[in-house]
């Protein structure tokens, strides 16, 4: 990888990656989702610190990263290795204090902000701020080397662990430092697992080694570097012994890694190796962890179909049993069966049309006696029981829905997070069912008004008036009679036969259908509307958590762009 028009294709590839990871949203609570975060997190960081920025500069000088553990050493051997004071080891733990970068004096220009790590202010003083990079320029250092002393990989501060880890993520060569005490300790292995993964250069420096107990540590710490793929890094043992007034090895103790990191200052073949081999390393590993990730997110992505189908579920339901309800004649008992019985008169004529369904149409319309003040109550009775009909079956579908998000994980999470009960309806959803039955009331009496429009000055007309026959028609639209049959007549079915009656007496048969239709569509319409607008609530919360179905696809075929040209460089060079 140079940065040719082959390198040039490669940064853009690269990314490109970087801004699929980045788009990628993991907010359901789902089994695996903690890894995926944090491997999509790490991948991004090292995008950005590293593999970008050193693509972009690849004769840059080599960034040797120092890490290990709590009181491993690290921060005295960096000072014993340039022969000063430059970071401060810690007395307490954890040490809280900005990493500290050792280089020659030649090579500042390189690690500007927009290189290595650009989030991290620059600064030359020693400072306690874990978001800056403390810049120490010595010309001991050899040119085209520098040296980080990073925070302990297994400090007791979360944010101290996680700077090592991208710290180290941003080395071209890792110098790990362990102990005699500490090198069979779990969480190093961890991070030296990852490098073997990713083929980055390591080194080892086992510190403070009593001198008896050199060759059986020494010996052991190699077979386990040797099974777990890293047989070929360097291994430094440095004795246990005083420092000096300045708190620093002598220098004999340190002579074997400063002779080693010098040469490798000065070969520049050596270096751009180690370079392009933790480079390559890097850069293979993440289009092969990229694919891991967007795992995830079709996971994610289930998982959000999952609770969309709960909820959909339950209010497709709903709204099924609802429409059912306002048209099975339901409505047609209590306040409103009442009403309208005021408003026809019936009384003898109810029990008389049970007998002869076949009476005469103008005998059913001479009979009824309402006034206009009846039609206003039988439309107020109406009003009343629909918007409590909306309401129950609003309530029910609520209930269903979160029951259906209650027995997944994630949904539990979004119910217990969102800030309201979503199991039930929504507080001002009474007042819209209030202000939609009313608007089907008008879209009613219009309907009639314009019906009618012809008939005005008959005496049907006339008699019932625009209210009249309006509430007539919400009769008949809620027992769906527009050609009931004589066994089918009812209670409610005969209250709404009087109903059609009238209308036909007024309309005709054709135009009381083509009515009834379109008042029953409009109705229909609206209250689906409102449990709609109730559903939306679950619906938007999901939208709003950003999961999108063709995240997994981006991420994988920003991977594959990447290794094709990595595979094509690899071709490229063997031809040659």
């Amino acid at each position: 990888m140079t940065v040719t028009a082959a390198g040039s294709q490669m940064v853009t590839a690269l990314v490109r990656l970087r801004a699929a990871l980045q788009g990628v949203a993991l907010p359901l609570e789902l089994p695996d989702v903690g890894e995926h975060r944090a491997a999509r997190d790490e991948m991004v960081n090292q995008l950005e610190d590293y593999v970008i920025p050193r693509i972009v500069t690849l004769e840059a000088p080599l960034l040797a990263v120092v890490g290990g553990s709590t009181g491993a050493g690290k921060s005295t051997l960096v000072n014993s290795l340039v022969g000063s004071v430059v970071t401060e080891s810690g007395v307490l733990r954890p040490t809280t204090r900005s990493p500290v970068l050792v280089l020659n004096p030649a090579d500042a220009d390189w690690f500007g902000a927009d290189r290595l790590l650009p989030e991290l202010e620059r600064v030359h003083h020693a400072t306690h701020d874990p978001h800056a990079l403390q810049l120490v320029l010595l010309d001991v250092v050899p040119q085209g080397l520098a040296i980080l002393d990073a925070p302990d990989i297994d400090s007791v501060e979360e944010s101290n662990r996680q700077l090592a880890a991208q710290l180290l993520a941003a080395a071209d060569l890792w110098l790990f430092v362990t102990s005699a005490a500490r090198y069979a300790d779990q969480v190093p292995w961890g991070f030296l697992r990852q490098a073997a993964e990713r083929s980055a250069a390591v080194a080892i420096v086992l510190d403070r080694t009593p001198p008896d107990a050199v060759e059986t540590v020494s010996s052991h710490l190699a077979r386990m570097l040797a099974a777990r793929g890293l047989k070929d890094s360097p291994l430094f043992v440095v004795n246990e012994t005083d420092l000096n007034e300045n708190g620093l090895l002598a220098p004999r103790h340190v002579a074997e890694i400063r002779g080693w990191l010098s040469q490798l200052g000065g070969d520049p073949e050596a270096r751009a190796a180690m370079v392009q081999q933790t480079l390559e390393g890097a850069v293979r590993s993440l289009t092969r962890r990229a694919h891991t990730v967007a795992d995830g997110c079709v996971e994610q992505s289930q998982a959000a179909d999952r609770l969309r189908a709960g909820a959909d579920a339950a209010y497709d339901e709903e709204i099924r049993r609802l429409l059912d309800a306002t048209g099975d004649g339901t409505l047609l008992r209590g306040e409103v069966l009442v009403r309208w019985q005021e408003f026809v008169g019936t009384g003898e004529l109810l029990k008389t049309l049970e007998q002869k369904v076949g009476w005469l149409r103008d005998r059913v319309v001479n009979a009824v006696k309402g006034k206009p003040q009846q039609a206003e109550r039988v439309g107020v009775a109406v009003e009343s029981s629909l918007e409590t009909l909306i309401v129950e079956h609003a309530e029910a579908a609520a209930e269903r829905a979160s029951a259906s998000w209650q027995s997944l994980g994630p949904g539990q999470d979004l119910l217990a997070d969102v800030g309201e009960d979503l199991g039930r309806a929504s507080r001002g959803l009474r007042r819209r069912a209030e202000r939609a039955v009313r608007d089907w009331q008008q879209d009613v009496l219009e309907m009639v008004r314009t019906e009618g429009a012809d008939k005005r000055s008959t005496a049907r007309f006339l008699a019932y008036g625009v209210n009249g026959l309006s509430v007539a028609l919400m009769i008949v639209v809620f027992a769906n009679t527009a050609g009931l049959t004589g066994a089918e007549v009812g209670i409610a079915g005969g209250s709404a036969l009087l109903g059609q009656k009238l209308l036909e007496a007024v309309f005709g048969d054709q135009a009381l259908r083509t009515l009834a239709e379109r008042a029953r569509r409009k109705l229909d319409a609206r209250v689906s509307a409102l449990l709609d607008e109730e559903r939306h609530r679950y619906l938007d919360l999901l939208a709003s958590l950003g999961i999108e179905p063709e995240a997994s696809e981006r991420v994988r075929n920003a991977a594959r762009a990447v290794d094709d040209l990595r595979y094509a460089s690899v071709e490229r060079t063997h031809s040659h």
